[in-house]
């Protein structure tokens, strides 16, 4: 891998950052603005990949995302589940009785709602936890702190007030890997595999049912179902959804043809490993 260059929304020391070291160690990161930029640096040939967050254990899914992937033609090709630490920092020298209000994405804000209120600290949202601790270490503000990684307090010259500051331990979030080309065309043997796919039924009567029935009988496990309307005329519900299987194995192969059949539309975001995190509760 080394050589290959991989995109992420946010900068040096954001969690996305943290996600592509693990899982891409020699590779080149390129650091974009939003999410936007970072799938458009793949688009583009900028980029071999991009890391890009789709869902939180706490939070849930990260809604821009949903908006972005059906506007893309690039394909899934690997899933990294990252645990989050989130981490309460200020500049050296600040208590937190004097603390006022806390800088972060919405996300990272989500994540930690109970123990701000408990503290009296008013959130305030920034475009990425990296970012604000970078503007935080340029910043005299009184009263101002940031949630971010430890990374970030130690890129940035913060100082950490409080380690595992996210309401609920084991926090996670499931980041996946887009390119302009599927990969793992071919199952092999003793390898668990993910399929992801988006499709849109039309709003008649048991559409649904009937398209996801083909899952049932031939006994492929659904693993989330997510879904949100067409922005432009929310005539048609459209659907992301994640099975377990290759999309060239026998059942479901059958249960996709079935699915085609009483979609609208469907596309094949693409079929990848499972992510060890997975093994936990899942293949068991």
């Amino acid at each position: 891998m080394a050589g290959q260059r991989v995109a992420y929304q946010g900068t040096a020391g954001a969690y996305s950052h943290m996600a592509c070291q693990k899982v891409f160690p020699e590779c080149e990161v390129l650091p974009c603005d939003d999410f936007s930029g970072a799938l458009a640096l793949v688009i583009e040939g900028q980029a071999d990949c991009a890391m890009i967050p789709l869902e939180n254990s706490t939070a849930g899914r990260v809604e821009e995302i949903y908006r972005l992937i059906p506007s893309t033609h690039l394909s899934v090709v690997a899933e990294h589940f990252e645990p989050v630490r989130h981490c309460l920092l200020a500049r050296a020298g600040t208590s937190v009785d004097q603390l006022t209000h806390a800088c972060s994405h919405p996300q990272a804000l989500a994540q930690c709602h109970q123990h701000l209120r408990h503290l009296g600290i008013r959130p305030v949202a920034s475009i990425d936890t990296a970012i604000a601790a970078r503007d935080l270490a340029g910043n005299n503000e009184p009263g101002r702190a940031v949630i971010a990684s430890e990374l970030a307090a130690e890129l940035y010259g913060l100082e950490i007030l409080r380690r595992d500051f996210q309401d609920v331990d084991g926090n996670t979030t499931r980041f996946l890997v887009f390119a302009r080309e599927q990969q793992h065309a071919v199952a092999l043997p003793g390898v668990n595999y993910i399929t992801s796919l988006l499709f849109t039924v039309r709003n008649l009567p048991a559409a649904l049912y009937k398209a996801l029935g083909g899952f049932a009988t031939n006994g492929v496990n659904l693993i989330k179902l997510e879904s949100y309307m067409d922005g432009g005329t929310m005539e048609a519900s459209h659907f992301h959804l994640d099975v377990h299987g290759h999309q060239a194995s026998g059942p479901l192969a059958n249960a996709l043809e079935e699915l085609s059949y009483f979609s609208q539309e469907l596309r094949i975001l693409g079929s990848y490993p499972a992510h060890s995190y997975r093994s936990r509760t899942e293949f068991v």
